[in-house]
Parts: structure tokens; sequence; C-alpha cells
């Protein structure tokens, strides 16, 4: 059945080199669409792009309330057809409308099984828009693959609240069965070999890359070449306590403290009684990071990837000395600490990029233990938490404390556990006056605490990726759970312009 979609025309940008890019993703339900998105957004994110996801699930669940079962999905349901057409075109005019003003990166994430709605979608961006139009699709045929996806993925869905797992399971198959009957994988031969994608199937067990075009396409199939979907714990770790920590020193690589050593042995307990299956150490290449891990029974590696932000000039003095000699750089520091590189050192931005293969071995890898310094550890987490850039510098990451990130379907689970062993306090929060002329005890903004012992029992944040933004769970110590949700998706409001009309088969 044929229906129309209308478009506002919008002015044709024209940008060379920072042309905005659409990703569409194609493929049957339950073939990891939505996990691959979100991954994805996540990434370019990290890297600097402006990235944001269009699911047209959560649009037709913001048009239709309650879920009515697999019927609606039926093509010879007209009615329902409607709806999931007028969904479809109030995402991809969103996705255009972000797309046209501050965003570089947009994923219309729907099934687009077929040609006809493909080539719909594809000449709008393209012809209209001045975009370019990349398609992931993913091919799956395993069933143990699928069954998997629908339990840990579908059945958490609000379209099955309240619905028994065997219902639901039932439901979804259905569900399934009604797309499969009008799926059209890509065609690389004739119609469709003009279209620039990535073909993955079964999770990554083998790729199909056609016809890839500038460097966000080559980045996308860099990152998806290398994302599994294997469940996996990663732990992420600072050095122990060192001299120069304990002298308010920045940058260097002193012997461990007397607490430093003491958290080398609690370290390796802790690891032990966690009991990790095929466990992988790595640590930066300075010793006080190698010696953390030593009493470690696992393999390691070294890696200067991992090695600590490099402080230029600003090597072993402490944050009175920089405060007090340099007062226009300490300043200009404050005012931008993610894009500030101090004379002869790095800036934050510098380590993400430094970072990015340790990232992409981060994807690869099982279970593995970090030990790393603090700006790399916030850069990780960052990456893992889908932290700004601004907001990337003043991550807490406290000595003496492991950090548990579990990947999920969504997003990552997080679980701090101090491990009770006394240690300096060098986190900095951002000042509120970034003025050179200051004084130099509100430059410093009293962060350096006295010692004292870390308090024991973990904390953990959940961290769920939404279309309507993030929503993070957080758990208190005594088991309450609460959820904050930052909206930032369809609040644009329709172009009035003159519609342009296309015509799309569903």
């Amino acid at each position: 059945m044929t229906f129309s979609f209308y478009f506002p025309i919008l002015a044709c940008r024209d940008r060379l080199v920072q042309t905005p890019t659409v990703i569409m993703m194609v493929g049957l339900p339950a073939r990891g669409k939505t996990y691959m998105a979100r991954k994805l957004a996540r990434y370019l994110h990290w890297i600097g792009i402006k990235t944001k996801v269009f699911n047209v699930g959560d649009y037709r669940r913001d048009a239709v309330k309650v879920y009515t079962g697999n019927e609606f999905f039926n093509p010879d349901n007209t009615e329902a057809v409607a709806i999931r057409n007028l969904c479809a075109q109030n995402a991809l005019e969103d996705m255009c409308n972000y797309l046209q003003n501050q965003g570089e990166v947009a994923i219309f994430d729907a099934t687009n099984t077929t040609r006809e709605r493909r080539r719909t979608i594809y000449n709008y961006c393209t012809e209209v828009c001045c975009f370019r139009v990349f398609f992931v699709e993913s091919i799956c045929n395993s069933p143990e693959v699928i069954q998997a996806n629908i339990r840990e993925v579908k059945l958490k869905s609000p379209d099955y609240k309240n619905v028994s797992q065997e219902e639901a399971v039932e439901d979804f198959l259905l569900r399934i069965e009604l797309y499969v009957k009008q799926y059209e994988p890509i065609d690389d031969k004739i119609t469709e070999k003009h279209y620039s994608f990535i073909k993955i199937y079964n999770c990554g067990e083998r790729f199909l890359v056609h016809k890839i075009r500038g460097i966000i396409q080559s980045r996308v199939v860099y990152f998806l070449m290398n994302m599994h979907v294997l469940q996996r714990t990663i732990y992420l770790t600072r050095h122990g306590e060192s001299e120069m920590n304990v002298e308010q020193r920045i940058g260097g690589d002193s012997p461990l403290s007397p607490a430093g050593i003491t958290y080398t042995e609690a370290l390796a307990q802790y690891i032990a009684n966690e009991n990790i299956k095929d466990l992988i150490v790595w640590t930066s290449a300075r010793q006080q990071a190698i010696d953390t891990a030593a009493k470690i029974n696992a393999p390691t590696e070294s890696l200067k990837a991992l090695n600590g932000i490099n402080p230029g000039m600003f090597e072993g003095l402490t944050y009175r000395e920089v405060a007090e000699r340099y007062p226009e750089e300490f300043a200009a520091r404050d005012r931008s600490k993610y894009y500030y590189r101090s004379p002869g050192g790095e800036s934050y931005h510098d380590l993400v990029a430094r970072l990015e293969p340790v990232i992409m071995e981060l994807e690869r890898a099982e279970n593995l233990l970090v030990i790393c310094h603090q700006a790399v550890a916030r850069c990780i987490l960052a990456y893992f938490l889908d932290k700004d850039p601004e907001h990337l510098p003043y991550i807490k990451v406290p000595l003496h404390t492991v950090i548990k990130l579990t990947p999920m379907a969504y997003g990552c689970m997080m679980e701090s556990i101090p491990l009770s062993v006394e240690a300096v306090n060098t986190h900095r929060s951002k000042p509120k006056n970034c003025d050179p002329h200051r004084p130099v005890a509100e430059a410093l903004n009293e962060f350096l605490e006295v010692r004292s012992e870390t308090k024991t029992g973990p904390t953990t944040i959940q961290i769920i990726y939404q279309n309507a933004g993030t929503a993070i769970e957080t758990t208190d110590a005594y088991g309450n759970r609460i959820q904050h949700r930052d909206s930032i998706i369809g609040d644009v409001s329709p172009n009035n312009s003159f519609p342009l009309s296309y015509d799309i088969i569903i």
C-alpha cells in the first residue's frame, strides 16, 4: 500500500568538507540495530562529532500510548500503516532539522526494510538536503543470537510492560514474521549499488563494505568492525598513591607511597575474590602503574598509550606553584580545560585522540583490568558514560577505588568500589572565578584535602541511553532506585515551508 511523505524544502547547505551525514540502519527486528546505533552515537560523540539517534520506534510509542499487539505491524492494516508512516516522517523531519542546524551526524534507527523506502529517504536526504547517506545493515540468521536479543532487550521494551515473558516472546516473533514478508536486503549488484553501506553478518562474523566516502563513513566502519556484543566486564583503576601525589605535584613517575603499596595488595586480593574468567591486565608504561599490577595473578601488558596526560612545562610543579608563577596559563586552563594545552604538553582533546586506538581495543576485548592515570581514566569513563567534553576533565576518579563497568544493551552499568586504603584527594572542581588576577587560594579552589580513609561500600550508577536523552538511574545506600531523565529529542517544531511530496511504500 502506498502513502505520501511530505517533507519541507530546506536550504541546501554548501559545506564540502563538513557535509552532514545520515546513517540509516537497515534490518529485521532483533538484529541489534538499536544497540549498534547507540554505541556508534556514543563513540562519535566521544571523538567530538555532534551525533544524535532518531529512533522511529520511540516516535511510534509516543503516538500510540498503548501497544495492541503484533497486528499493528501487519502491512494490510491500513490504519496502523498510516500511523507508522507519520511517525517515520516526523522522525525524519526532526532529524533533518537537527542536521540543518547544529548536528553533524544523525542516525535514523528503523527497520527500513524495503528498497522503495530506502530510495525515498536517500533521495530526499541527498538531493533536497545535500546530506551524505550511509547504510548500516544488520543481517542475522542465528536463532541463538536472535533469541538472546529478544530476551535481553525487547522484553524490557515498554511494549511488553505487564506482559509475561512467554507472551512477549510469542508476540515479538510474530512481529518479526510480518517484517520478513516484506524485507528486501540491500541490493549491492543492481538497484542499490550506488549506495555507501556496510553489511554486518551475525554480529560481526563477516562484513561487506561498499563505496565508503569521506572520513565520517571511514570512522563508522572502523568502529563497527571492532565492536562486539559479548558480555564482559571492564575494571578501571588508577595506580596506587605515589610520592608525588602526596607532595601534590603534577605528572611524574615517582615510586608508590606506603599507602600506594598497601593498595597494590588490596587490589590483588579484590581481583582474586572476583574470580574473573580469562582476565587480562593493561597498565600504562609508567612504573607506578606497573608496580600496582605486580601482585595480580593475570597476564599483564604495558601500553604507552595509557600514560598520563603530558603536563609539559608544569611537570613536577605543585598546583600552587603553577598558580603563583603562571597565573595567565592557569586561568586559561580553567576557562577551557578540555581544549587547553600546556606549553610543551597535551590537552584532554589530544588525549582523546591518543586513546582512540585503546577504545577500539577495549571494544574488542573481553574481561579486562586497566590500571592508568587520572586524566586517562576520565577519558575512558567519558566514553562509556557518554559525557560531554566540557564535563570530561571534571569526572571524579578517586585513588584506591576500582570502577567496574559492565556494558549493557543500551548503556553501561558502573559500580564504584573503594578498597578502604587511605589516599590524598587529587580532584579539583572547576572554579567559579577564572580571572588570571584572582587570589591564589581562590584559583586553587581548596581542592587538596587532608588524607582520610576512603569510605567502604560500592556505589552503583546505571547509565541508559534513550532516544529522548540520557536516563541516569542511581541506587542509594538503602537500595532505593532513582531515575533522572534529560529529554533532548523531538523538541524541534516542524518547518512550515512549502512541502515536497514523496510516495513511500510501507
